[in-house]
């Protein structure tokens, strides 16, 4: 294992969490956040960027002399390491300003952060400086598209090796065919990214919206992060245009970005093509209509329009796993709680910012299943399986089934290790606290539903959560692999 080599990549990564947090400095500044009688963010800012210097200084330093490629392990074990490393500088701000969270609070906030989850510890969060507001919403921003990702853009010096480096961040698993060199990829990722955010923060601030107000939520949106500025989250606005916005965002930030680029060489066809948009679009109008009927028919909402208003909202901040709310939808009817937990459960598509398992894999899984229910029956016919139009390679099957028993052994062992910590919580809270954080969506049911958060929890317990967000953010893997140094020699 090359360490040199994943330390110098560690620093460079750290330049980058560093750079952001000059960036609230500055608004700290000019927001006049110093030596205030009641806060002092300015300072805590200040702070946190030396330490991030000091840190990427350090690292740099130590990998300066590092020569050669980074080897399949070298990335694998960066993606992990990258994203530990960034979580844990990034959580310095939320330690040293208000609201002053203790070590597990401040890594659980910049975790659910990097990893778009959305899920908070923080209270009151009108009492918030409003550069630390910035900084929460600047996180999902930088993790939404990946900040390893960001890193291939922009530095060219790691050449060959940034294929595996590339391949092992799940926000871009679905790179074939788009273009050879995937530092051309990366950027051109980041530049649809880049125009979605600004058509976001236009349309949000011509809808009503602050200016401050408007980037915290545009940063949150385009992320499918959740992140919001007030504690009643999208409710505060009560408006239906800014929720209609929030909506047809984050279905954009939940399909694949690489159809985004084909779009704009004339390529319709792979829109035609990719099945997974397809059945993401179609699984939010049905499960819209059904939550909207349930709420009419057993929710009390007397009005259709509003039924669907809430319903659609929800559906679409679930399933993109974004995580922001306008209704306390546990006190929906059981249904639609249902409906809403297994949407948790699908997520986004593949190359997209969005979590989950992806529609993508679902659409696999059961194609699998009806291969095989047909082979039961027909054990000589020979069929060919594919998705978008291309042939499933038996790897891909393999690599699709075993990533949702993973998921389903993570989901059982972390809803034990929430019961075992937090013995006072129910075994619904339990399990949609795991589900929601493994899946970085946010807000769950129960004790941890759209009204309530995570505050309440014992430190050990924000930890597990805090590594279930990481775990399903990278998808597993590149996480696991920190925890077999064997594999670290071996390949």
């Amino acid at each position: 294992m090359n360490f040199r080599q994943i330390s110098k990549l560690l620093g460079y990564l750290l330049l980058f969490v560093s750079l952001g947090q000059t960036a609230c400095l500055g608004f700290a500044y000019w927001d006049h956040e110093w030596g205030t009688p009641r806060i002092d963010a300015a300072e805590g800012f200040l702070n946190s960027l030396i330490s991030s210097l000091l840190g990427a200084l350090g690292l740099i330093a130590f990998g300066w002399r590092a020569s050669g490629d980074l080897l399949r392990r070298e990335s694998v074990s960066a993606v992990g390491f990258g994203w530990v490393v960034c979580t844990l500088f990034g959580a310095i701000p939320f330690a040293l300003c208000e609201p002053r969270l203790d070590v597990a609070g401040a890594i659980f906030e910049s975790v659910s952060g990097f990893t778009t989850t959305g899920a908070s510890v923080i209270e009151d969060l009108e009492n918030v400086p409003r550069s630390v507001l910035l900084w929460r919403s600047l996180t999902q921003w930088f993790g939404g598209m990946g900040i390893l990702v960001l890193f291939v853009a922009l530095v060219a010096s790691i050449g060959a090796s940034s294929k595996a480096l590339f391949r092992h961040e799940s926000s871009t698993m679905e790179t074939e065919g788009f273009s050879p060199r995937i530092q051309r990829i990366s950027s051109q990722l980041w530049g649809v990214y880049f125009c979605f955010t600004i058509v976001a923060f236009l349309g949000l601030y011509a809808l009503g919206m602050g200016k401050f107000e408007a980037v915290c939520h545009t940063f949150a949106v385009v992320s499918t992060g959740g992140f919001g500025t007030h504690s009643l989250s999208v409710a505060y606005f009560d408006s239906m245009a800014i929720e209609l916005w929030l909506t047809l965002m984050m279905v954009i930030g939940s399909i694949n970005f690489m159809l985004y680029g084909w779009l704009v060489r004339g390529r319709w066809d792979r829109w035609r093509q990719d099945e997974a948009s397809r059945y993401f679009i179609l699984t939010i109008c049905l499960s819209t209509l059904i939550i909207a009927t349930d709420l009419m028919i057993f929710g009390g909402e007397e009005s259709i329009l509003d039924s669907f208003r809430i319903s659609l909202f929800q559906v679409v901040s679930i399933m993109s796993t974004t995580g922001f709310t306008t209704a306390d939808y546990g006190r929906w009817p059981a249904l639609s709680d249902v409906i809403l937990l297994l949407l948790m459960l699908v997520g986004g598509c593949a190359g997209s910012t969005a979590g989950g398992i992806k529609v993508g894999r679902w659409i696999l899984f059961f194609k699998i299943l009806r291969q095989k229910l047909v082979q039961t029956f027909r054990p000589n016919l020979v069929s060919r399986l594919t998705l978008n139009g291309n042939l499933v390679t038996d790897s891909l099957r393999v690599d699709c089934l075993f990533l949702i028993v993973v998921a389903g052994v993570s989901i059982v062992f972390g809803t034990l290790l929430v019961s075992l910590l937090q013995p006072e919580m129910d075994i619904d809270s339990c399990l949609s606290a795991t589900i929601a954080t493994l899946f970085n969506i946010g807000p769950g049911l129960g004790a941890v539903g759209p009204v309530e958060n995570y505050a309440f929890l014992h430190a050990p317990t924000k930890l597990v959560l805090a590594f279930l967000m990481l775990l399903g953010r990278l998808e597993f893997y590149a996480l696991l692999v920190i925890f077999v140094p064997s594999l670290w020699k071996k390949y």
